[in-house]
């Protein structure tokens, strides 16, 4: 079984992103499944707090959870052409210390989808994760591209993608990342 741990760039309670995740987690392939994480108790990073409280518990408990999966998948808005502040703070916790990169996100493979509001997809936000999975050393898969505009269009209002053909795009794109993640398995602990 392939275990993916999805999060959602948004803290936004109807978030495209996160109801983008959730269609994810039915439309996967066999002998897949994706865990949707939160990363809505994670504190703006601090140096302060880390050094006088270490890494705070939704912290630790988010980085245990990759580090028991087999690959992560970002669904990231795209704020002022780029990615959100959330989702990189976030990252940037789960990167500390820095013994915790090779643990939690080195050689781990990787996907980026997006939803948003706009006429012009996530592209900039999606290209711009691009030297942090670099820094990390993850391995990102750019197969396939799911940057959905318009997302108000997409899905319903309870969050159910009401588009036949971004459903077909997301089947297609999960199947292509399921097979990058099978033939990338982590070689630390390779499972």
């Amino acid at each position: 079984m392939i275990k993916i741990i999805g999060i959602a760039g948004s803290l936004r309670k109807q978030s495209y992103n996160t109801a983008l995740l959730h269609a994810a987690a039915q439309l996967l392939p066999e002998h897949a499944v994706l865990e949707i994480a939160t990363i809505r108790d994670i504190p703006l990073y601090n140096e302060d707090i880390e050094t006088t409280e270490g890494v705070p518990q939704a912290v630790s408990l988010l980085q245990e959870r990759i580090a028991a999966s087999d690959a992560l998948l970002l669904a990231t808005p795209e704020y002022n052409h780029s990615m959100p502040g959330v989702l990189k703070n976030a990252i940037d916790w789960l990167s500390r210390p820095p013994e915790q990169i090779q643990r939690v996100f080195s050689e781990r493979p990787v996907a980026v989808i997006g939803a948003t509001p706009g006429g012009f997809g996530t592209m900039l936000s999606q290209n711009a994760w691009l030297p942090v999975f670099r820094r990390l050393g993850m391995r990102p898969w750019l197969g396939e591209k799911i940057m959905l505009s318009k997302a108000q269009h997409v899905f319903s209002e309870d969050g159910a993608i009401q588009d036949e053909a971004v459903r077909k795009q997301l089947a297609s794109f999960l199947a292509g990342f399921v097979a990058f993640v099978r033939t990338n398995r982590l070689g630390a602990g390779g499972k």
